[in-house]
């Protein structure tokens, strides 16, 4: 446990760092582009990236960890074998992009800009093939390394950013393209040294059984990134108004703001997946993998708190002409929460090999995800977006820990984390229900807030942070 929660502090002030330096492109973005579309635009498009970046890896970084750390298996073949994978054919999706770049980009509403897809698909096949040497750095446990690369790529990127759209005046979505194709084309050079860092082997028969392994996680990957994505994708399709791409800029950037969760759900993620796969080897694992969960969702529930307490500060990230949609933030919140537990859950498939399970559970999201937006979306727009997601995480988070529990065995405290559960909705409901008896300005709103913030951090404190230091699990 101490190790995990080392290297998440690595992992974490990294990408906290990043996300948030990235966070600040969002009023950049609101407060420089000509338009609220305009940003529609990047949310939109960013949201295919995404997508794609998942298909393009097909569940090899996962199968990378599970093969290096498989007896009998020499870990530098595992490497180089995956990473050719993953080079071939993310360089021919990128070919291919950019010679049908024109088609594709009439079928998705931009037939003036097909530049757009040709860098967007230049930045996903970089992004793509730079996933399995970012694994290998963190299977050899050097999280300093990862987290310097992964910093120099913010760093350029919003360097780029303000030199074009600031101090340039290019008030133009291509420079924001045009941004990320030069930092990601930078950033890769620099990961030269892990790419060459095992002699090349290429294993035939091990790339069948990895990809025996992998696929439904590919799967399971494509339809979970469809949950989160699918929103800002269909959206425009979905909604019966004619400023669908105004509306998008609108969640897009009040989806920025919740973002903080979603870094701390990925800073746990990198560092929990190694530990998970290197730990299973110990008999006693499950009584770690439980307390990850437990503290896991009573820090979450922290961030969630105090994200809704100072919302009326934390608007200021984008332009006032947004604020309209940040009655989406609490509901991206739990969103995240849910997305969390159920990473955390899923390990229960990935380490008895019954992958298929992960690949059901996201296809059952996909299809609530999708039926929710086409019924509700086009009657209440981005709101119905947002809550898709959610309703699609509880169902699959529930159902992942029911059947889970048959096939691997974890002592979750569910009795604790029921506790802290029904402890934070009675807060929020306090917090949103008073002022409405008691009619309250912003500072004193916060005041009451921060008030129920304390009493949280008291009653953690007092019960569990001191187990969370101090316990040792041996192994």
């Amino acid at each position: 446990m101490k190790i995990l929660a080392k290297e998440t502090a690595i992992y974490g002030l990294s990408s906290i760092i990043g996300k948030f330096l990235n966070w600040l492109l969002v009023p950049l973005y609101t407060y420089v582009l000509a338009q609220q579309a305009d940003y529609g635009i990047v949310t939109n498009l960013y949201a295919w990236t995404a997508l794609l970046l998942v298909i393009l890896t097909y569940g090899m970084e996962t199968g990378f960890f599970r093969f290096a750390n498989k007896d009998g298996e020499n870990d530098a073949t595992v490497y180089t074998t995956a990473m050719t994978s993953i080079f071939a054919t993310s360089f021919i999706f990128a070919v291919l992009c950019c010679l049908f770049s024109g088609p594709i980009a009439v079928a998705l509403g931009y037939p003036e800009h097909s530049e757009f897809i040709s860098m967007m698909a230049i930045v996903v096949a970089m992004d793509a093939f730079a996933c399995i040497p970012f694994a290998y750095l963190r299977y050899k446990r050097k999280p300093i390394q990862f987290a310097a690369l992964k910093l120099l790529f913010v760093f350029l990127n919003i360097a780029l950013n303000i030199l074009f759209l600031v101090v340039l005046g290019k008030r133009d979505v291509y420079y924001v393209f045009l941004s990320n194709i030069i930092a990601t084309g930078i950033q890769t050079l620099c990961l030269l040294p892990a790419i060459l860092a095992e002699k090349y082997h290429f294993d035939g028969a091990l790339l069948k059984q990895m990809l025996r392994y992998s696929l439904p996680l590919l799967v399971l990957g494509v339809c979970g990134i469809m949950n989160q994505t699918l929103d800002r994708i269909l959206f425009p399709f979905f909604y019966s108004g004619d400023d669908a791409q105004t509306q998008l800029g609108i969640y897009g950037a009040c989806f920025k703001v919740a973002m903080v969760m979603m870094m701390f759900t990925q800073a746990f993620r990198y560092a929990y997946e190694p530990f998970v796969f290197a730990k299973h080897k110990d008999r006693k694992s499950v009584e770690a993998y439980a307390d990850a969960m437990k503290y896991y969702i009573l820090f979450s529930y922290l961030i969630l708190l105090g994200m809704v307490v100072y919302l009326d500060l934390l608007k200021f990230i984008i332009a006032p002409s947004y604020w309209e949609g940040l009655i989406i933030v609490p509901i991206v919140l739990w969103t995240y929460i849910f997305q969390g537990i159920y990473f955390n859950l899923s390990f229960w498939y990935k380490l008895t090999d019954r992958t298929q399970w992960g690949a059901w559970f996201s296809l059952i999201g996909v299809v609530i995800t999708f039926a929710l937006q086409a019924i509700f979306v086009p009657k209440i727009g981005y709101i119905a977006s947002a809550a898709s997601s959610t309703v699609c995480y509880f169902v699959i988070m529930t159902l992942s820990y029911v059947i889970g529990h048959r096939y691997l065995e974890i002592p979750y405290d569910m009795k604790r984390i029921g506790l802290y559960t029904l402890l934070i909705v009675a807060l929020l409901a306090i917090y949103y229900a008073l002022p409405m008896f008691m009619p309250m300005s912003t500072w004193i709103k916060m005041a009451f807030g921060t008030l129920l913030l304390i009493i949280y951090c008291i009653i953690f404190i007092k019960f569990d942070f001191n187990v969370f230091r101090y316990r040792r699990i041996n192994g």
